[in-house]
């Protein structure tokens, strides 16, 4: 599988698009081409090799015996480098000792499906096809494609789908075609997202990295290969650059991993972090987008925004981003709602808003005449349901992604994101915050003063509550930090009243959901409505650890005590969580326990990286080395391109890991923490608001030397050096930094 956003293309290693099961390069969702069938004197060439040579473009290498030669070997050499774009070059080579006079036939075919019907295995017959100047072209569900090749055939056969060229090859000598598959939209159909256009350059600097484990080295470079081919736009503004959650099952714009994969990749520079955070600002739901109201505190008044964020209710509605097919984590339908709710209930349209009609993900309607009726759902940033294991109902992704909002606008903020920016955004992250005032349960819709559902209504939560999970509840309590020092820093009211909400649930967290045992103790997984903690143990409590970056280059206190942090820093590293290959999702002595289950036992690369660079920051080195141990031994087997997730089996001698049979590959999260595993260790913490960086690298230097060249520090060149002792020397920084290192 290539894939360079919108477009990929799948096929077995044979390189041949045979039509079946996800086979076919791929636009915007629709399947330009399903068949591409090379034959060569009526023989397909003999697969020799087939692999990939970067995220967007593969590499297939085939032979082929010349009918009656006498020599052994063969004669012909095919070689098919094919790109996600829609682009496959075909060069036939003649190592022979005579001419090769024989035809070339590639046989096409399409069925122009959408990939959500083709990844729940619903396959339609191939479409017939019609010539067209060098090529065929076909028509159908309101789509079309066409295939152009350059030279033009000898022949086309529009009822067989077949092109077809007479070759004559001179010995030493090479013949080549290219052929272009190409979607045709409708006239008048909204614009899809586009890629990341000719002249726009990468949201991020290209890093050098040297260090003693040469894994990470290979790690980081294709990592950033694989978010690079992930790279989205609104076609309206294509300089906002966001990441697709991942290929295949969820190509599209999911709220929360976008979000992730911008924050993890802060060190690299703010451009992918402010083109994500203006796309989601484009499609928050809003109450009333002429005048929006943005919140002071977790209990008191509104005060008025300054005005709307570019995009989100002044002007032309965005693009609607489609996400294309569900996945393994996804638990959703393409027909469900933006924002829905563990329910499936469809939340009511702004007033004066146009409906949305996207997938998961899209756009919420903004837009239209204002309104004095408050939106039940103002202020939350849109995201699709998620499967949340066997323990617990299915998640709304709109929850983690409206907290992650405001994390990441005040972490690009810290990393040197403009001033101008970020206030830009700050009436959206004003509303986030509103969103998580709304949602604290009173008692009645969940456990009372903790943080159940920002993807449902009140009235929804009060006829079904909700559970109040951990990880939420970190999510919540970072936030509403980060809140309150974006509010101090520009002058809004507030960020008091948001410093002792987050006071006051440290301190109920660490009554009502530590759970005393004979090992000491541990978090619950989550509190159940009617206030029974639930003793899961799962690898959702590494988000405790994720404190997030506060002033000075500081962290912020989080929701567990010293003592209760060295428990669970034990804890992680068990053989119930840590299986050797990285965190487990659900601890092995569970009886629910299914190494390929996404929530019930399987990896999640970027839960195990949140726990190494969590724990090293907490001081607990040791443990986090043993977790970074486990994933770089992983990314050996995946040839350092992670999956988002694989087998939670035993780590075995000779026995490498167990893939996971739907996980997207690229995918946007682990890919961003893949970069952020290696990049963490060096303790790089900015302050650019207070002219501060401070450098904490992990004293055990578990990666031995390791030098960081060309990381962005308000957008300036910076450059770190740790020894194998675990000093830190900075080489290169901005001029108006003030350095700080141990």
């Amino acid at each position: 599988m290539c894939v360079s956003a919108p477009g990929m293309a799948i096929s077995a290693s044979d390189g041949q698009l045979r039509g079946q099961g996800m086979h076919g390069f791929f636009r915007s969702g629709v399947r330009t081409l399903a068949r591409m069938e090379i034959r060569i004197g009526g023989i397909e060439p003999m697969p020799l090799q087939g692999t990939l040579t970067s995220t967007s473009a593969a590499r297939f290498v085939g032979a082929v015996r010349i009918p009656g030669d006498p020599d052994p070997d063969p004669a012909l050499t095919v070689e098919r480098l094919r790109h996600a774009d829609g682009i496959e070059t075909v060069t036939v080579r003649n190592t022979g000792l005579r001419p090769a006079r024989l035809p070339l036939e590639i046989a096409l075919g399409t069925d122009l499906g959408l990939l959500t019907d083709i990844a729940a295995g619903r396959r339609t017959a191939d479409l017939p096809g019609q010539v067209q100047s060098a090529g065929l072209r076909w028509s159908g569900h309101g789509r079309g494609a066409a295939v152009s090749a350059r030279p033009s055939p000898h022949a086309v056969l529009a009822g067989a789908g077949v092109l077809r060229w007479d070759l004559e090859v001179q010995p030493g000598a090479r013949w080549s075609v290219e052929l272009h598959a190409e979607v045709e939209s409708a006239a008048g159909a909204v614009r899809p997202p586009t890629g990341r256009g000719q002249g726009v350059p990468l949201p991020w600097a290209e890093p050098e990295v040297r260090c003693d484990d040469q894994r990470a080295e290979r790690l980081i470079a294709r990592s950033l290969d694989a978010l690079g081919g992930l790279l989205l736009a609104d076609a309206d503004r294509p300089t906002d650059l966001y990441t697709a959650s991942g290929a295949p099952w969820r190509f599209g714009l999911t709220a929360a991993d976008a979000l992730w994969a911008a924050r993890l990749t802060l060190p690299l520079g703010t451009r992918l972090a402010a083109g994500t955070l203006r796309a989601l600002a484009r499609r928050q739901h809003v109450a009333n987008p002429a005048n929006p109201a943005g919140p002071v505190g977790p209990a008191s008044g509104q005060s008025g925004s300054t005005g709307p964020v570019a995009g989100s209710g002044s002007g032309p509605a965005p693009a609607p981003t489609f996400v294309f097919g569900t996945g393994a984590d996804s638990g959703v339908t393409p027909a469900a709602p933006a924002g829905g709710s563990a329910g499936g209930h469809t939340p009511p349209a702004a007033p004066g808003a146009a409906p949305s009609t996207t997938a998961p993900g899209g756009p919420a309607g903004a837009g239209g005449a204002a309104s004095e009726t408050a939106h039940p759902m103002d202020g939350v940033v849109p995201g699709p349901l998620r499967h949340g294991g066997p323990e617990l109902p299915p998640t709304c992704t709109a929850t983690e992604a409206t907290l992650l909002f405001v994390t990441v606008l005040a972490e690009a903020w810290r990393w040197g994101m403009p001033r101008a920016e970020v206030a830009e955004l700050l009436p959206a992250a004003e509303r986030a915050l509103g969103a998580l005032r709304a949602a604290v349960a009173d008692g009645t819709d969940g456990p009372e003063g903790f943080v159940t559902d920002l993807g449902r209504s009140a009235a929804e939560r009060a006829a079904r509550p909700g559970a109040a999970r951990c990880e939420v509840q970190a999510q919540a309590h970072r936030a509403a930090l980060h809140g309150a020092d974006l509010l101090d820093a520009f002058d809004r009211p507030g960020a008091q009243e948001w410093r002792s909400w987050a006071a006051g649930l440290r301190e109920r967290f660490r009554e009502r959901f530590w759970i005393d045992d004979l090992s000491g103790g541990r978090p619950a997984a989550a509190l159940l409505p009617d206030d029974r903690p639930l003793p899961a143990l799962a690898s959702t409590l590494v988000h405790l650890f994720d404190v997030g970056l506060a002033g000075d280059g500081d962290s912020y206190e989080g929701l567990l005590d010293r003592e209760q942090s060295r428990l669970l820093a034990q804890r992680l590293v068990t053989p119930e969580l840590d299986c050797g290959w990285g965190l487990r999702t659900l601890s092995a002595k569970s009886p629910r326990f299914n190494p390929l289950g996404h929530r019930s036992g399987a990896v999640r690369v970027h839960e195990t990286v949140l726990a190494v660079s969590g724990l090293a920051e907490a001081g607990f080195e040791r443990e986090a080395g043993a977790l970074l141990e486990g994933l770089l031994d992983s990314s050996t087997h995946f040839e350092a391109r992670l999956p988002e997730m694989y087998a939670g089996e035993q780590k075995v001698a000779d026995c490498p890991p167990v893939p996971h049979h739907a996980a997207c590959r690229p995918a946007a999260v682990s890919a961003a923490a893949a970069v952020h595993l290696v990049l963490s260790l060096a303790g790089v913490r900015p302050d650019v608001p207070s002219g501060r960086v401070a450098v904490r690298p992990a004293s055990t230097a578990p990666l031995g030397e390791l030098q960081l060249t060309g990381l962005r520090i308000a957008g300036e060149p910076f450059s770190v050096r740790v020894s194998r002792i675990g000093v830190a020397v900075v080489e290169e920084a901005p001029a108006a930094l003030q350095l700080g290192a141990r």
